[in-house]
């Protein structure tokens, strides 16, 4: 049996002149948490398509666990969770589960998934009157209902309100604390930052950036400089070495450096020291820097991407 729970090699997929996804190559060992982040049109979805086998690469290979994502699927040892997905209308959330866990060989208890999913309450409503929110907790129950070892969630929180979302994680902790193998894609930076023990970048198709929160922030080699300033001359700050951008606000300029400790100096060197800051890069920062060239890289909103 394959040690690595994913293996992407190569793989390529176009859609008329879009080149989605472009000779990616990915390994997840068994028993990683792994978050994939990327601009809007990186091609995450495209890749998690052909992890899961419902899109078919021009050319590569997905493997999971060794062989084609069918056998995993038809084995149990694959769960996924879509970002939108149709759900069957007049049946129950239980006769769902109930239905849908008869496929399997060794499914998890019922009353284990629907706690799992905080869906216990609702176990006995109709699908097709469930809140967004609820509908999606569903989705993530049909992903587990199986006991996968490998779990592909795409966007699984993006319809939850921070109190779910905090309670989904909670449950994913649990759940990855068992020796299984997460994949999930995210426009919350702070839940890859939180709960990935790995966290891949993907832009334009192609892997930028792979390693720990730490690492991927230490890639970036991002640091905001910031001091008071007096006028609205940016031009001697952005001459300052290490600086790749200046922002003013209220009153302050805050310097993106790629080298803060010669930034420092040469603002010291200038007797231009005013109630100075330096903080380092935080996964923010680093996304952008890494994906700055992206034309479909969204606006900020808060911590969110």
């Amino acid at each position: 049996m394959s040690s690595e729970a994913v293996s992407l090699t190569e793989l390529t997929k176009t859609y008329g002149t879009v080149r989605a996804v472009h000779g990616l190559n990915l390994d997840i060992p068994s028993g990683q948490t792994v978050a994939l982040l990327g601009p809007n049109g990186a091609g995450k979805s495209t890749t998690i398509g052909m992890m899961l086998g419902l899109v078919e690469p021009d050319s590569g290979r997905a493997a999971i666990f060794g062989g084609p994502a069918e056998q995993a699927l038809r084995d149990g040892r694959m769960g996924a969770m879509p970002q939108e997905g149709g759900l069957p209308s007049r049946v129950t959330v239980q006769e769902l589960l109930r239905f849908v866990a008869g496929t399997y060989r060794a499914p998890l208890p019922l009353e284990d998934v629907l706690a799992a999913a905080r869906l216990t309450g609702e176990a006995g409503r109709r699908v097709d009157r469930l809140s967004g929110g609820q509908a999606q907790r569903v989705r993530f129950a049909l992903a587990l209902v199986g006991d996968p070892d490998l779990l592909i969630l795409d966007e699984p929180t993006a319809a939850l309100d921070v109190e779910a979302r905090r309670r989904f994680w909670e449950g994913m902790r649990r759940f990855a604390a068992r020796g299984k193998t997460v994949l999930f894609s995210t426009h919350y930076l702070e839940e890859a930052d939180e709960h990935a023990d790995r966290i891949v970048v993907v832009d334009r198709g192609r892997v930028v950036a792979d390693g720990t929160s730490r690492e991927i922030k230490r890639v970036a080699a991002l640091t905001t400089v910031s001091l008071t300033v007096s006028g609205d001359s940016t031009t001697w700050l952005r001459e300052l070495p290490g600086v790749t951008s200046v922002e003013l606000r209220g009153g302050r300029a805050h310097l993106r450096c790629t080298d803060s400790d010669a930034t420092v100096a040469a603002i010291a060197a200038a007797g231009a020291i005013r109630d100075l800051e330096v903080a380092p890069a935080d996964l923010e920062d680093a996304f952008v820097a890494l994906t700055a060239g992206s034309a479909a890289t969204p606006a900020l909103e808060g911590t969110s991407l």
